[in-house]
């Protein structure tokens, strides 16, 4: 029997997080215009967005760039920059596993791996 009937309450399960804004945290030092020319910079060097999320929460301690005002990839639309696709990497993976499976037919584990990717590369 459960002893803490809390849980169960018609607020806690209604409660959608969605619905909550994200709230610009206190302890934030930098400016708009600051993360906007952080992550222009970042992006000329070769980093993905997503490298660019991680390298603002480890370095500058920003946990997200829309907490800011904008998400990373409209910071860089708004740059004129473009984005580079998802499916680039996942597209050079399958090059590769095609290559050593012509070397190597019978190598189960990389024809499982190939049809994962192929998957990844269906759903980006």
């Amino acid at each position: 029997m459960l002893t803490n009937h809390k849980l169960f309450n018609k607020p806690f399960l209604t409660k959608n997080m969605a619905e909550e804004q994200i709230k610009k945290t206190d302890w934030t030092k930098i400016k708009p215009a600051e993360l906007e020319k952080i992550v222009v910079e970042l992006y000329k060097k070769g980093e993905t967005t997503a490298k660019i999320g991680l390298v603002l929460r480890d370095k500058y301690g920003i946990p997200k760039a829309k907490a800011l005002g904008k998400r990373i990839s409209e910071i860089l639309t708004d740059a004129k920059m473009e984005l580079k696709s998802d499916k680039e990497p996942v597209q050079r993976r399958i090059d590769i596993l095609n290559k050593h499976l012509e070397k190597n037919k019978y190598d189960q584990p990389a024809k499982k791996k190939l049809i994962k990717e192929l998957w990844a590369l269906k759903r980006a």
